[in-house]
């Protein structure tokens, strides 16, 4: 990371393919990268740790994204105030607003590339990136 100390980031997604091309990227760029397979993993996970950003999926089994959020951001700070990127294959209008309406800080949609993640979590984590 440009400025020291690495963000972390933690991804939300079930999809262990996802989760490997998103850690890829993020690590080669310098972030710390944890990993949750739905919104109940992750909850747990931020009870141990504390993380920079949080990139969601929508669709997940046990916990969606969308509850996710919504149960995020009812919670204390920090846990109520980490930027969330939700990043899904899902393009409608109606449910972008949801994703945004839930407490979502960017919603992109899937496939993206590389270089796009990057630069969107350096972008949420206020850190420079290049």
């Amino acid at each position: 990371m440009a400025d020291g100390a690495a963000k972390r980031v933690l991804v939300i997604d079930d999809a262990n393919l996802v989760r490997m091309y998103y850690r890829a990227a993020l690590e080669k760029a310098g972030f710390e990268v944890g990993e949750a397979l739905n919104g109940l993993e992750a909850i747990e996970r931020l009870l141990e740790t504390p993380f920079d950003l949080l990139i969601v999926d929508i669709n997940m089994p046990q916990m969606d994204g969308l509850t996710f959020l919504r149960t995020l951001r009812r919670k204390a700070p920090p846990m109520s105030t980490m930027p969330a990127l939700v990043i899904s294959t899902e393009s409608e209008p109606q449910r972008i607003a949801a994703a945004m309406g839930a407490g979502a800080n960017l919603y992109l949609v899937k496939p993206l590339s590389e270089q796009s993640l990057v630069e969107y979590a350096s972008l949420l984590c206020g850190v420079a990136h290049g």
